[in-house]
């Protein structure tokens, strides 16, 4: 039995597994909605649950906190000037996973990882110009 464990090891080595975290946390915060297997969106958002908790307040202290999991400077500003003050007043579930089905070539269970009040953007498309008949 597996009693007790901490996380899920995702079969690969610390470094590896820390790396992989970071990256995914900060494209969830660069583009707010990844596609990701389920098991790893589960473990990203733990992690990326307690990164936005702290960037609802900010402090020097919190910030340095943060930049140990995103280096990338830009990424960092909007964190904490865009995402932590959206939600202020939220007490927790930053997230939400939104199951796609399976991935054609080897049957894993795939999902979005979005912020819940993401801001969608809707391109519009471009209007055909009618061809004008000369009559």
């Amino acid at each position: 039995m597996n009693h007790r464990m901490g996380f899920k090891r995702l079969g690969r080595k610390a470094s590896h597994r820390k790396s992989l975290y970071r990256n995914m946390i900060s494209s969830l915060i660069k583009h707010e909605r990844i596609r990701t297997t389920i098991t790893k969106a589960k473990e990203v958002r733990r992690k990326a649950e307690k990164i936005i908790t702290r960037a609802k307040t900010d402090s020097v202290n919190n910030r340095r906190i943060v930049s140990k999991d995103i280096q990338d400077k830009a990424i960092l500003a909007k964190l904490f000037v865009e995402i932590g003050p959206r939600y202020a007043e939220r007490p927790g579930g930053y997230t939400r996973i939104l199951k796609l089905g399976k991935r054609k070539s080897d049957s894993t269970e795939m999902a979005f990882l979005e912020l819940v009040d993401r801001k969608i953007v809707v391109k519009e498309k471009k209007k055909k110009k009618e061809k004008s008949t000369g009559a």
